[in-house]
């Protein structure tokens, strides 16, 4: 038997509902037992709660550090200037919930009126305190902002996960399993070190028949604001993300360039978008969400189930 690759083995593997990664998952014993057992009741209770979220992007990376949490965030920043779409951001990155901080929030869960974020940072007594829990009580955690959150009418819910392909991204998506996910989108930087993971985050995506809307590849090049000439920070040493997703024919949504202010802007919890409306930046996060947003558009939400069960 082929070795079974990090994260899910996929419900037709010998190991479903067998293997190390799959304790904690909701349908472990689904797929451990075959169609005898009873699959976690949350998934329906979920199902019903997201019929008034019309679309589900989850954000994803391989390698940690890439900008995933700060691609999330504007994601959710961009789509909130249109007054009348309401967005959603839920952090499901349990250990390292940096969503509250890059949005500027204190206590309060809505940035703007068409714009609110859940987090585990928001149940921390403080931002120092460290969160040690195991898989079961992570996907406890996911199952109850996706099942008692009050989510209302929106138009985006953007998931933003931790890195790799574990135990919350393993909870998110069986837990959204009966309701419609548009897909992924994958943030990865040039170089191969960080191409290397996010090829099994690809694969994952394969195995749990996640739709994969595209690649974004962060931190690509430097323009100096002065003589506008560009450096690779990060040498594309393998091609990069363009030649990844040609081979794997994976769309490339576009290449975000480095820009000092979008750390900036994090830190004090304010749109990048804003604070620096003509970067070469700027102009890459309004041409991907617009992309984002006409993949979303082609894909409608229909009855149907990501992972058979």
């Amino acid at each position: 038997m082929e070795e079974v690759p990090q994260g899910c083995p996929g419900t037709g593997s010998a190991q479903a509902g067998r293997g190390a990664s799959c304790q904690g998952c909701p349908n472990q014993r689904l797929c451990a037992s075959g169609a005898g057992a009873a699959p976690d009741p949350a998934i329906e209770e979920i199902k019903e709660k997201m019929k008034t979220v019309k679309h589900k992007i989850l954000v994803l990376s391989g390698k940690g550090g890439v900008g995933k949490s700060t691609f999330s965030a504007h994601l959710a920043h961009g789509l909130a200037e249109d007054e009348n779409t309401q967005v959603a951001l839920l952090d499901i990155d349990i250990c390292g919930p940096s969503i509250p901080k890059i949005m500027g929030l204190e206590g309060e869960q809505f940035v703007e009126d068409n714009l609110g974020v859940m987090s585990v940072g928001f149940l921390l007594s403080s931002p120092d305190d460290a969160v040690i829990w195991r898989g079961p009580k992570k996907n406890g955690m996911i199952k109850q902002f996706l099942r008692d959150v009050d989510w209302g009418e929106v138009d985006y819910l953007i998931v933003d996960t931790p890195p790799g392909t574990s135990d919350e991204h393993l909870s998110a998506v069986q837990y959204l399993s009966s309701t419609h996910i548009d897909g992924a989108v994958i943030i990865t930087t040039p170089q191969e070190v960080s191409l290397q993971d996010v090829r099994k985050e690809i694969n994952f995506c394969h195995k749990v028949k996640l739709p994969i809307i595209g690649v974004v590849e962060n931190m690509s090049g430097f323009i100096c604001p002065k003589c506008k000439k560009e450096s690779q920070i990060f040498p594309p040493t393998t091609g990069g993300a363009e030649v990844m997703c040609q081979n794997l024919k994976i769309p490339l949504l576009g290449k975000v360039p480095l820009d000092p202010h979008i750390g900036k802007s994090c830190d004090k919890g304010q749109s990048f978008l804003i604070d620096a409306p003509d970067s070469p930046a700027t102009l890459a996060y309004r041409s991907i969400i617009q992309r984002i947003q006409e993949f979303c558009g082609r894909h409608l939400p229909e009855e149907g189930h990501l992972i058979s069960s």
